[in-house]
């Protein structure tokens, strides 16, 4: 077994969860994928809950990161707002997929509760990333501003959605310039 094995697991897990969601989580398929024995999964995560948990935390973790790399270098908040919905785009471009978090917050009745929470601190995270920086970009009021950022979350979550529906990247855009004519996202 490689040294990065556990590493190998969950790439290969975010991929399929960001197609399949938490359903889609095989311990057999996944082992094919990574070219291990599937009792070595075991190893690294006792069970399907801790590897989805293990996955989600990670795939917030990761975003979190880069929306503070995205605000840290851009020239203005402004511009860090204008390119997040890149971060949306992305799993579509890879395959048609969707946010790893938006696909089980769809199928929150069944998964475990520690997936629910690692799925509602993506939430959280990008909703509060949002409201710093609208607010930093005065583009909204310190009160508003936590309206605001749901808003522009849960429009980008449902655009990335109705796109995949139709495997059509080009709606995602047009959703997209939509919210920036309409001024829910800065133009």
């Amino acid at each position: 077994m490689s040294a990065n094995a556990r590493e190998d697991i969950l790439a290969a897990a975010k991929l399929v969860a960001q197609a399949h969601g938490y359903a889609g989580l095989n311990f057999r398929d996944l082992a094919e994928q990574v070219g291990i024995k599937a009792a070595s999964i075991y190893y690294y995560f006792p069970s399907k809950a801790d590897l989805a948990t293990a996955v989600a935390k990670r795939y917030w973790e990761d975003a979190a990161a880069y929306l503070e790399s995205l605000l840290k270098n851009s020239a203005m908040p402004l511009d860090a707002l204008r390119r997040y919905p890149e971060t949306f785009r992305w799993a579509l471009e890879n395959d048609n997929r969707i946010c790893l978090c938006s696909f089980m917050s769809a199928q929150f009745d069944d998964v475990p509760d520690e997936v629910k929470a690692e799925v509602q601190t993506f939430t959280d995270v990008n909703v509060a990333w949002l409201k710093k920086t609208l607010v930093a970009a005065k583009v909204a009021h310190p009160k508003e501003a936590e309206k605001r950022a749901r808003a522009i979350y849960s429009g980008i979550v449902g655009a990335q959605l109705m796109a995949r529906s139709r495997a059509d990247i080009t709606l995602y855009d047009s959703l997209i310039e939509s919210y920036r004519t309409a001024g829910l996202l800065p133009a």
